[in-house]
């Protein structure tokens, strides 16, 4: 079974000490003063070369697709979509390194500030994927590697006012041919992360040629965040994921030309993909969360072993209570449960088996809901300490709880679980 390796834990302690050393003291300031987190993100993906390893991996992906492609194989895109056409199963030893590599710097920025992760993966992970999974090569050009390095930040606005966990169903957001080369956007987004700030908008909608609603296809364009026709809100406030900016966008008569539109077609085979896609989306941010999870419950564990050591009440360190053990011991067993899970993960996606949409919804709603009862445990070891925000537990409290909710509710998962077992 898959475990951490002295060289992943050696790098856990170089994370750790440039989080400690940099992200830390500025949790105040993003927390309680609505400073946007991107600099000290940049600083982070700079010193550890992670977004130049990303555009790396990127340009081998790219050029092994242009090589099939010119063989007479898939060529759709250049991107994950022709990588989609061969057998071939990633080296396992390499793709383990590589899983334990990109789960690490999550797990120890949400040990302090799940923000500041979800706004990371937004912007690094949900919009460049959604470029690469079906732009042209010219469209991943223009945008992939900025948003990889995080010289451009990234939004992917799906969620409207009206739609929540029916996402497709209650989207009236659309795209009106507007001649044989363009189209004129409109709709609302809401919740979307980044949004206040994004330089890049992967922007989801509905392709309206006069069909009704429910028969629309699903179609994504590449918006800038300065485009005439193009709205933005100031941050919302919220209960937590502080570090993340959250707001709405508004497209009114927003015309643009069709090199906008992902992969540059409505009227071929795949032109539904946008909707797969998006699918393929929410699988892997359900598989992310295991890692925000993991930091989160750690630093819950962390924090309140330590305090249940020195707290004296009665004459005693109240660690020594049976019933702060038995709270201390059930933050163990999630522990445990969070990190195998994390760690099955890793492994079968190294051998080229992925968590299916299924399995990626048990492992967001165990840790989703092991993360929120470890970290309001946490509060209630602290007791009155642990409702002050100066203690930290907390803020972990009010981050837990979206886990619950973004990428799909708790509902959602246990609707897709069980329907998975009922018809396979």
């Amino acid at each position: 079974m898959f475990k951490w390796s002295d060289s992943h834990k050696q790098l856990r302690m170089m994370l750790r000490k440039f989080v400690d050393a940099e992200v830390v003291p500025q949790i105040d300031a993003i927390e309680h003063e609505g400073a946007p987190p991107y600099d000290v993100l940049r600083k982070f993906w700079k010193t550890f070369g992670i977004g130049d390893m990303l555009v790396g991996e990127y340009k081998a992906r790219r050029k092994k697709a242009e090589a099939r492609a010119a063989a007479g194989g898939s060529g759709s895109g250049g991107g994950e979509a022709a990588d989609a056409g061969s057998k071939k199963k990633p080296d396992p030893s390499a793709a383990l390194d590589q899983g334990a590599m990109r789960a690490l710097p999550i797990i120890e920025l949400s040990r302090h500030s799940a923000g500041m992760v979800t706004a990371l993966g937004v912007s690094m992970g949900l919009t460049p994927n959604a470029i690469i999974a079906r732009g042209t090569p010219a469209q991943q050009d223009a945008y992939v590697p900025a948003l990889l390095t995080l010289d451009k930040i990234g939004a992917w606005a799906i969620t409207e006012p009206g739609s929540g966990s029916d996402a497709f169903g209650a989207m009236r957001a659309t795209a009106k041919p507007d001649g044989d080369d363009h189209f004129i956007l409109n709709g609302n987004k809401t919740f979307i992360t980044n949004g206040p700030y994004a330089d890049v908008i992967i922007f989801i909608c509905k392709l309206d040629r006069g069909e009704p609603p429910e028969r629309r296809k699903i179609v994504s364009f590449i918006l800038d965040g300065e485009m005439e026709g193009l709205e933005r809100s100031k941050p919302l406030r919220k209960m937590g994921l502080h570090g993340s900016p959250t707001g709405e966008i508004f497209a009114s008569d927003l015309r643009v030309p069709i090199s906008r539109l992902v992969g540059e077609r409505v009227d071929d085979e795949d032109a539904g993909s946008a909707r797969d896609d998006a699918k393929k989306t929410f699988t892997a941010e359900r598989s992310g969360v295991l890692a925000m999870a993991l930091g989160m419950i750690e630093r819950a564990q962390e924090l309140s072993l330590e305090y249940a050591r020195t707290r004296v009440q009665f004459g005693k360190p109240i660690g020594e209570r049976q019933l702060i053990q038995l709270k201390l011991a059930k933050m163990e067993v999630a522990r445990q449960n969070v990190e195998n899970m994390l760690f099955k993960t890793i492994e079968s996606t190294a051998h080229g088996e992925p968590p299916d949409i299924a399995a990626a919804s048990a492992g967001k709603l165990y840790a989703a809901q092991a993360a929120m009862e470890v970290c309001l445990e946490a509060v209630q070891v602290f007791g009155g300490n642990g409702y002050m925000a100066e203690y930290r537990v907390e803020q972990l409290a009010r981050d837990a709880k979206v886990l619950q909710i973004y990428g799909g509710t708790d509902e959602i998962q246990v609707s897709q679980i069980a329907r998975s077992l009922l018809w396979r």
